[in-house]
């Protein structure tokens, strides 16, 4: 069959203030739709990927009608959602009228597209989805590539969705909900990121400073946490499965990949690559013993990590990486259920700094509980810890977390969907104000880059062009920090 994946167009200004956008804009290779396609590809579908992220709506439309698709899969995150309800009704207009899924069937396909949506709000919401939106036949409930495949086997034999797990579908004006999949154990298995779909690969970048050499492939070498954070989201909400590695030698071939296939540095995309401390220490091994040349940059919590570990992630090339450090107040990291101490995040930035890496610490301000003068503690511990970089955003409470499931017991929440990008404040706690919010990121901001050993280490440690355009990048964002008040207020377009 014929297939297209899409993510709806969307501008940087629809997440970031328009004054900060160039230092914070980043263009992630998306892995979800990305093993979805290899997977229909293997299965001998045909796939074309429309990014919006580079095509204007108008074009995407465009060429739907040329490549006149049978079936069409739309992701979604929780602050795109009006805009995947925007592409699904542009898509009707220039597709024929609507018909059953079970008698719209001729011998040579479908007399009008099947239109499923997927990703985190699909996956969370489930069917409100379609009953937000009567243009969308199916939402694709878990992980997606034995599901969708499984989908077009049967609409391509004039058959319905009914018993394909992990679907919900339409069918006669009524919302059947089919049994959910079991998560994917054997993720060897899967084939790798259909990246040839990309196009244009320098165009996907992470934000300035956080990469040294292009293009980018990220990697992800395991599915799901065991940890229980009460912002973060995950298809397994209950932790049974825990986490589902992929070998080590599975992980190597996807590198040596991605290595023949021009890129030079990855972002390894785990929610803890230190998750498995042996299994790190061996891929890290790995590929210095295969003198693989490629820079790298990867996550870890400060409780997987010492210097001997982080020392043979320098050894093999790796550059970055980033601990979340979340807040300087041990009741707050409490409350999110981080499961660490400040003085773990002080030995883990120690011991990078100590391993010669470069190190990252995003913080959270809006913590449930948290007051104004916590997050003035927050500043000042991340001051203390002096990262390389620290980011500073507001909590968010995306669907299907336990933040936003117990909305409740915690705060209240915005009902605009676009505030859910870690920039707007879409969560405000009993002990905090949106406006205090607000003007903690902007002292946070204001304070951590102005100090001037900050800056005199930033310009000594100027290497390259790439370096410069960076720096250049982030004073112009404190330019406007000093200037603007209201600089994470959005002023962009954000319609469809």
């Amino acid at each position: 069959m014929k297939c297209a994946l899409i993510i709806p167009s969307w501008v940087p200004e629809d997440i970031f203030s328009s004054k900060t956008a160039g230092s914070q804009i980043n263009y992630w290779q998306p892995l979800g739709t990305l093993y979805v396609a290899s997977s229909l590809i293997k299965a001998g579908h045909e796939v074309h990927f429309l990014n919006g992220a580079f095509m204007k709506h108008a074009e995407i439309i465009y060429r739907l009608r040329e490549y006149q698709p049978e079936f069409i899969g739309i992701y979604s995150t929780t602050f795109g959602w009006k805009k995947a309800m925007f592409t699904a009704a542009e898509i009707r207009k220039i597709t024929p009228p609507i018909l059953p899924l079970d008698k719209g069937r001729s011998k040579e396909g479908l007399s009008r597209p099947c239109i499923a949506v997927g990703g985190p709000y699909p996956i969370a919401m489930q069917e409100k989805c379609l009953e937000d939106s009567g243009d969308i036949d199916a939402v694709v409930t878990g992980e997606g590539e034995i599901t969708v495949v499984e989908m077009l086997e049967r609409l391509s034999q004039g058959k319905n969705l009914a018993g394909v797990e992990g679907v919900i579908f339409r069918e006669n004006g009524k919302i059947i909900k089919n049994p959910p999949r079991p998560l994917i154990t054997n993720v060897d298995a899967l084939p790798f990121p259909a990246r040839e779909l990309l196009g244009d690969t320098d165009s996907y970048i992470p934000p300035p400073a956080t990469y040294k050499r292009k293009p980018v492939a990220v990697i992800m070498t395991a599915r799901g946490c065991n940890r229980r954070c009460i912002f973060c989201f995950q298809i397994d909400k209950e932790r049974k499965s825990g986490i589902r590695y992929r070998s080590v030698e599975n992980v190597m071939q996807e590198i040596e990949l991605c290595l023949e296939q021009g890129y030079r540095e990855i972002k390894f995309i785990d929610d803890t690559f230190a998750a498995d401390y042996d299994r790190a220490m061996q891929i890290a091994q790995e590929i210095k013993n295969r003198k693989l040349d490629f820079t790298w940059f990867a996550s870890a919590c400060v409780n997987q990590v010492d210097k001997p570990l982080l020392k043979a992630f320098k050894d093999a090339g790796c550059w970055a990486i980033l601990f979340g450090a979340e807040s300087g107040v041990q009741k707050n990291l409490n409350t999110i259920r981080k499961g660490i101490t400040l003085d773990q995040t002080r030995k883990a930035v120690k011991a990078a700094k100590e391993a010669g890496l470069t190190v990252y610490t995003p913080f959270l301000f809006g913590i449930p509980g948290q007051t104004y003068e916590d997050g003035l503690k927050t500043i000042e511990f991340a001051c203390e810890l002096n990262p390389d970089i620290a980011n500073f955003h507001a909590v968010t409470p995306f669907p299907g977390t336990e933040l936003y499931d117990n909305i409740e017991k915690y705060g209240s929440m915005s009902d605009d969907l676009t505030d859910f990008t870690y920039q707007g404040a879409a969560f405000i706690p009993y002990t905090m104000t949106r406006e205090e919010i607000a003007k903690l990121r902007q002292i946070a901001f204001k304070r951590f880059y102005s100090r001037p050993r900050f800056i005199v280490k930033r310009i000594l440690g100027l290497r390259s062009v790439h370096d410069v355009k960076a720096v250049a990048k982030g004073f112009k964002s404190l330019f406007w920090l000093w200037v603007n008040n209201d600089v994470f207020h959005r002023r962009g377009n954000t319609t469809p």
